[in-house]
């Protein structure tokens, strides 16, 4: 039993900032990598933003220099720091883990998602 809860979602005006947090819970191990995807009504669902088990991080053109994404380990937490948000940053944004726990399984889990509206 592995479950992803998110928060820091909501309303915010164009250019100003947001913090969204994805804590997993459950039977953790292994973590190997953290991603935020998103998606907005009547498109592709979208990578945002990756960080893997050792910190290396990258992110989508659209939010480079904006975005930063980053972990808490003990805490088994990561985090998603938006600044300068944009109108077309709104979507929904969901929060995926992949675990490892030994060698040769892989696991993925989903968030539910978190809504994220920039509007002015």
């Amino acid at each position: 039993q592995v479950q992803l809860v998110e928060s820091g979602g909501g309303l915010v005006q164009p250019g100003g900032s947001l913090r969204l947090s994805c804590a997993a819970s459950g039977s953790i191990r292994g973590i190997s990598a953290m991603d935020w995807y998103r998606q907005a009504p009547g498109k592709q669902r979208e990578l945002v933003a990756t960080i893997t088990s050792v910190g290396t991080t990258n992110y989508a053109d659209s939010v480079k220099g904006r975005f930063t994404i980053s972990k808490d380990n003990a805490k088994n937490t990561m985090y998603l720091q938006m600044n300068s948000l944009k109108p077309e940053d709104t979507a929904v944004y969901i929060c995926k883990v992949v675990m490892v726990p030994t060698t040769g399984f892989s696991y993925a889990y989903w968030g539910q998602g978190t809504q994220v509206t920039v509007s002015s």
